[in-house]
């Protein structure tokens, strides 16, 4: 009988096992990302001999109690969270170096020790590191039970006990290692094995757990692609350095809504939350300028206001230039493409550069209309109304298709000051046709195909 292999050959970025070294990952494209580890254990034989205990099945209505959330008191948190922690459950929070991951959850748990037990485990600062942290954002007094340590063995022997704290945070994952697995920490077999144990350990006893994980250059979480369907929940810290504006995106939830996000502001007293991201986001906007645009977003059940700007600029090379920051750019080729094909306004000789001011990343296809509004206005040198905002997605043949949301988009812009709103035409089978929001306060202007832009623009 053949003998299984002492080691395997596993990607870091998807997790994928080969039994040889490739210098290109076939699963998910990485480069250099294999490295070798220690085989894992094979499921041992003998699991149909009728050892096993028998599982108690029960109804769906059961008599407890629905579990009470516990609030930490950081209302963005909360919202991103689905209104509060539930006990029993795990959070994954990925992001960037320096982004405000460890300043966030230790603002958390200082402000949940005066309710519940909390504890933090840095597993990549000392305990004084952590201290200097804390007195800085003014929480030097707060009852949060602080350690230093990496052994999986020994985090697990401290916390499970009859009084564990009702909240760990540990930061981060990928320094905690199992000293049965051979694999150095950080590797997929490490995160994966302590993440499960940790995972395990928090539905049995109870508390809440938050875990703390690094991200790649591509912004995803290091290694462990598995975490993000083993945990409960998941949020990715985002914002751009140059910025003092960071935002918390819940991209998985099983106990609320996804795609919920958090503004923040990073300050000298740490993270500050943002009651009125619209007004922040519009702040520095200057008007009459070609080029610029305000897109009515939604991000979760929140509308947000934003300002797209784009800039079209003759080009000298062969292959003009396509720069994006905040949003997609293959949706920009297809934008870009509609205006040539369906419109007849000819872009492919211009480098184009587009810009989400404020550090912001829009994903929702309702922004392609502001986009398109952005990058006429800049070809032809007539600026947008300055108290106009736009809203609507383009289809393959020039046509404007309605969004959802549609009121609550405007209602933020009347909010917000804004006069009147390009928008798409009312789809036929509604009732009464015509453009969404009847009954705004704002002037709403209906477009039903593309090329109602350009002869906005023309006629301006």
């Amino acid at each position: 009988m053949a003998k299984s292999p002492s080691s395997q050959f596993v990607c870091q970025e998807c997790g994928a096992v080969t039994r040889k070294w490739a210098g290109k990952c076939e699963a998910c494209g990485a480069w250099n990302s294999i490295t070798e580890e220690a085989a894992r254990e094979e499921v041992p034989k003998g699991l149909t001999a009728g050892k096993g205990k028998r599982i108690e099945f029960v109804g769906l209505e059961g008599s407890a109690a629905p579990l009470a959330r516990w609030l930490t008191g950081i209302g963005e948190l909360d919202r991103v969270c689905g209104g509060g922690l539930v006990p029993g459950s795990c959070l994954l929070v990925g992001g960037d170096p320096g982004i405000g991951k460890s300043t966030l959850l230790l603002q958390a748990t200082a402000r949940l020790s005066s309710q519940i037990s909390v504890a933090y485990i840095s597993g990549e600062e000392a305990v004084d590191q952590v201290r200097m942290r804390a007195a800085r954002l003014g929480y030097a007094k707060a009852t949060v039970a602080l350690a230093s340590a990496g052994s999986l063995r020994d985090i697990i022997a401290s916390l499970d006990q009859p009084d564990a704290p009702q909240v760990v945070v540990i930061d981060s994952i990928q320094t905690v290692y199992a000293d049965n697995i051979e694999s150095a920490p950080g590797t997929v077999s490490q995160v994966r094995a302590c993440a499960a144990e940790l995972i395990r350990l928090a539905k049995r006893r109870g508390f809440v757990l938050f875990l703390v994980g690094h991200v790649t250059k591509e912004g995803t979480i290091a290694g462990p692609r598995v975490l993000e369907h083993m945990v409960d929940t998941v949020l990715y810290f985002e914002g751009d350095r140059g910025h003092q504006f960071r935002i918390l995106r819940a991209v998985k939830n099983r106990f609320g809504a996804t795609d919920e996000i958090g503004v923040f502001e990073m300050t000298e007293g740490g993270l500050s939350e943002v009651a009125n991201p619209s007004a922040l986001f519009l702040a520095e906007r200057r008007g009459n300028v070609s080029g610029s645009c305000v897109f009515a977003g939604m991000e979760g059940t929140r509308p947000m206001l934003v300002e797209i700007q784009a800039l079209v600029a003759p080009s000298s090379l062969s292959s003009p230039r396509r720069a994006v920051v905040g949003w997609d750019t293959n949706r920009l080729s297809m934008v870009l493409a509609v205006l040539d094909a369906r419109c007849g306004l000819a872009l492919s000789g211009n480098d184009v550069y587009l810009n989400v001011a404020g550090g912001l990343r829009i994903a929702e296809p309702a922004a392609d209309l502001a986009v398109a509004a952005a990058l006429v206005s800049s070809a032809s040198d007539v600026p947008v109304p300055a108290d106009m905002v736009v809203f609507g997605e383009i289809g393959l043949s020039g046509e404007v298709r309605a969004v959802a949301q549609a009121d609550t988009r405007l209602k933020e812009a009347a909010k917000l000051g804004f006069a009147q709103a390009l928008v798409p035409a009312r789809p036929r089978k509604d009732k009464g046709g015509g453009a969404a929001g009847a009954g705004s306060p704002l002037a709403i202007r209906s477009i039903g195909h593309l090329q109602d832009v350009l002869g906005l623009f023309r006629h301006e």
